[in-house]
């Protein structure tokens, strides 16, 4: 279900309505595969009642970018079912002799197996390992199949994300800018010109809690979560005080 054309997005929209339908008319919960920040943008926009059916997100733990849509509820279903996703490990059969693998190393090694975009989650790199969320479908798939990435020789395992993955607390940085505005928050934030900034919003790259921003004089609330893509993601803990210049005391946490 990935999409990236503005056709692409029209046909999701009518995707994600038929889903949410068929939830409300067969009494069932429904799913989408892994949704983008952009295609999740197109959900936030349609209409109230294309979501009567009600609906959750989620992508295996907090913190996750690429989100699975669940249609329906238990205050409209009269039940509960959990989101079908598992959460693998993937580890190094000889760590000793294991490359240093990223993060596109170990994507493009589950694009080479011919995976779906949308079966796959995030994935977190820890050391040597990296744990991937995914549909619980392609899960056996993937067990028997990714056991090499690059040059590395691996094992995929199902794995316990809550005990093996913890959601790790983001990087408390302290700085001034000028005003609480998004453009010039992402410019001191990642070391960027005031152009550069720019150019990422005009570039439909920044998005503000799962909606997408092109406003470059957004104004920053305390809680904002902001992704940019190709540079991470940050949460806004607010201005603290006026400094004597006039200029604002701010903080952020940033996600490494």
């Amino acid at each position: 279900m990935a999409a990236e054309s503005e056709k692409e997005l029209q046909q999701l929209r009518k995707r994600l309505a038929e889903l949410s339908g068929k939830s409300y008319t067969h009494n069932i919960y429904t799913y989408t595969g892994f949704l983008s920040m952009a295609e999740q943008d197109v959900f936030y926009g349609m209409p109230s009642e294309e979501k009567a059916s009600g609906y959750r997100l989620s992508g295996g733990r907090e913190g996750c970018e690429r989100q699975m849509i669940q249609f329906g509820s238990p205050k409209t279903l009269g039940y509960e079912e959990p989101f079908p996703i598992a959460c693998l490990a993937v580890k190094p059969l000889m760590e000793k002799f294991a490359d240093d693998l990223n993060h596109r190393d170990y994507l493009g090694a589950l694009m080479n197996l011919g995976i779906d975009r949308a079966a796959i989650g995030d994935i977190f790199v820890e050391g040597k390992s990296a744990y991937l969320f995914c549909t619980e479908k392609i899960a056996p798939y993937l067990m028997e199949n990714l056991n090499k990435v690059k040059h590395t020789d691996v094992a995929c395992v199902l794995a316990d994300a809550g005990k093996e993955l913890p959601v790790k607390e983001p990087e408390m940085i302290c700085f001034t800018v000028a005003s609480e505005r998004v453009d010039g928050l992402i410019a001191k934030i990642y070391r960027l010109s005031r152009s550069q900034s720019l150019d990422l919003l005009k570039g439909r790259k920044v998005y503000i809690n799962g909606r997408l921003n092109e406003n470059s004089s957004y104004g920053m609330k305390k809680g904002d979560m902001v992704s940019v893509r190709g540079y991470g993601r940050f949460l806004y803990y607010g201005a603290d005080h006026e400094t004597k210049k006039g200029k604002w005391s701010v903080s952020a946490g940033i996600y490494r």
